[in-house]
């Protein structure tokens, strides 16, 4: 489904029950995955931590996956290994990569639909703020999955990376007579969609460009370019 139709997923859940029984091996990886909370673990680093034969906890994850206790997720982090999660916890966006990724993967479609509106709101109220940009795209209904305004501000900060908004600050006159003095705004630089080419910019043309989590991007970071399986792939191609 659409991540610009589809309703908000990423919504907490309550413990699931079973009347089925639990072996003693399912109850201890059981356990140990629970212990992980929205992090989950796995199944590399949960052998270290439990003292069982790698073919039985395989059948034990197995088990536990077919009665709904617990679930997979691919961890963005870790090149797309699966990590387990207890079935009543959400996963961590540190894991997902939040709003920006659907099972793993970066949703460069509706990340670009995103920069687009957000592009078209600048540009029709010449001098934007933050807040403005977040409560105009929030009225649009472009997008039915709730966006934080941080989210909104990751993906005008991407803008601005790619050469097509500038960040600039009030000066209280003239146009940002509306505007604090000293407040971040945005502008937009030159012509984009109306019916013509978007711009590309500097960073268009790699994973970078379209990837809001760039800000948080940090050489030893959790997110960083040596772990991203994108860029990867991009250097390879």
């Amino acid at each position: 489904m659409s991540r610009l139709q589809g309703p908000n997923a990423l919504k907490r859940k309550r413990p699931g029950s079973t009347s089925e029984s639990l072996t003693e091996h399912e109850r201890a990886v059981h356990e140990v995955i629970q212990s992980k909370q929205d992090m989950g673990i796995s199944q590399r680093d949960m052998k270290r931590e439990i003292n069982l034969p790698d073919n039985l906890v395989t059948k034990c994850l197995k088990s536990l996956l077919s009665k709904n206790l617990i679930k997979e997720v691919k961890n963005i982090q870790s090149r797309g290994r699966k990590h387990f999660i207890s079935a009543e916890f959400e996963p961590s966006t540190e894991i997902t990569g939040g709003a920006w990724y659907v099972e793993g993967s970066l949703d460069t479609e509706y990340i670009n639909v995103l920069k687009e509106q957000c592009w078209r709101k600048i540009h029709g109220l010449n001098v934007a703020t933050l807040e403005g940009v977040t409560d105009a795209i929030k009225r649009s209904n472009v997008s039915q999955i709730e966006l934080s305004k941080q989210q909104i501000e990751e993906i005008i900060k991407a803008l601005v990376l790619d050469n097509e908004v500038m960040e600039v600050k009030s000066s209280g006159t003239g146009e940002f007579a509306s505007i604090p003095v000293g407040k971040v705004c945005y502008k937009c630089i030159g012509k984009r969609g109306y019916g013509g080419e978007p711009k590309i910019g500097a960073l268009a043309s790699i994973p970078c460009g379209v990837c809001p989590q760039i800000s948080r991007c940090a050489p030893d970071g959790i997110i960083s370019p040596k772990t991203c399986l994108y860029y990867k792939k991009w250097l390879d191609f």
